[in-house]
């Protein structure tokens, strides 16, 4: 088993409209899924393994509430028991599939891999900018051949957009620019100010739609991680000199990059994206353009992590080199590492 994810947490894994009365299969954590709904809308999240012969469930069917084996027709109620077996009145006791705690909460669907007593929702990172009424905004899933923290890393190290995204959300401004970092148990936060630039093409863009000005802005980068793989972004321009830093952010445009990336295997994850907006809120195309505009940026992330991760592999035994620009990723990664460690100094086989 690898152990550079903990168990003891919430995954996201699905969106809200991923999930029908239908047999949905994910991997997470290494672990098999089979998702569905219930009729009456409540989420199930099973062992995607037949007890019998392994055959995964979600190459059955589902009728009602329950999942029917697509091999031999063994029957599997929404707790993972199951309840009829063929050729046979006598149900063998230990004839069942693991069940795992799941919810929904801004507008994604969590589960639980660990020990199911310690699941509790208070757990689950705060992401409500994703269905506040005072926000709009929508995201995607990309399926991401690489490392869970390798995204991290990406998201924690913002100075990559210079680069990456020159076209439209990078500029020097962004490499070039101090920034703090700050970090508790389970979070690490990295604040970057850049004061009286040129606005990118993309930020000038959504400025434009409130406000019409074409010189200098202020800019910021308030990137918030909380441990094992949870990444909120607050981001923004406003006109300079009008007061962001101290807090007036009334003559700007403010948006926050939410991001939870859930570890599939070992090299591949689970990229659950959003970008929120609090302006011009009812104004659907604006929602429709930021979606695009975003999904073709982390697409060039995703070109570049995927590399990432074949030289990686290319090279097992090449350590990273830290720059001062990856004290916010250095602090996620130890972060994650004490998460790891601890409940490997509890766990037991029984989880």
């Amino acid at each position: 088993m690898n152990e550079s994810f903990p168990l003891n947490a919430w995954y996201a894994v699905a969106w809200d409209v991923e999930l029908k009365n239908e047999l949905l299969p994910r991997t997470i954590c290494n672990k098999p899924l089979v998702l569905y709904k219930k009729k009456d809308g409540s989420p199930v999240a099973l062992e995607d393994a037949c007890w019998h012969r392994l055959l995964p469930l979600s190459k059955g069917s589902l009728r009602g509430d329950t999942v029917i084996c697509g091999y031999h027709g063994l029957e599997y109620n929404s707790d993972g028991r199951c309840s009829y077996m063929p050729s046979q009145e006598t149900i063998n006791p230990s004839a069942c599939v693991r069940s795992y705690p799941i919810t929904l909460k801004y507008r994604f669907f969590w589960v639980w891999m660990g020990n199911p007593a310690l699941a509790d929702e208070a757990l689950i990172p705060d992401m409500h900018w994703n269905d506040d009424p005072d926000w709009a905004g929508d995201g995607q899933m990309i399926k991401v051949h690489c490392n869970y923290r390798l995204v991290v890393d990406n998201l924690m190290d913002l100075t990559h957009e210079t680069f990456v995204h020159s076209e439209s959300i990078g500029d020097r401004n962004v490499a070039e620019a101090p920034f703090d970092v700050h970090h508790e148990d389970k979070t690490a936060t990295v604040t970057r100010w850049m004061k009286g630039i040129k606005p990118p093409p993309f930020w000038k863009g959504q400025l434009n739609k409130i406000i019409n000005h074409d010189g200098e802005v202020d800019r910021w980068q308030i990137i918030k991680f909380e441990a094992p793989c949870t990444v909120n972004i607050d981001v923004g321009v406003a006109i300079s000199g009008t007061g962001a830093p101290e807090g007036d952010r009334s003559k700007g445009v403010n948006g926050y990059v939410l991001n939870t990336i859930t570890p599939s295997t070992n090299q591949t994850c689970l990229y659950f994206w959003a970008f929120s907006r609090n302006y011009n809120i009812k104004d659907q195309s604006n929602t429709t353009e930021l979606k695009n505009g975003v999904a073709r940026i982390f697409a060039q992330d995703e070109d570049i992590l995927e590399a990432q991760q074949k030289a990686i592999n290319e090279n097992p035994n090449r350590e990273f080199y830290n720059l001062n620009i990856d004290a916010g990723a250095m602090w996620a990664r130890r972060i994650t590492d004490n998460m790891v460690r601890k409940e490997l100094e509890t766990r037991t086989d029984a989880i």
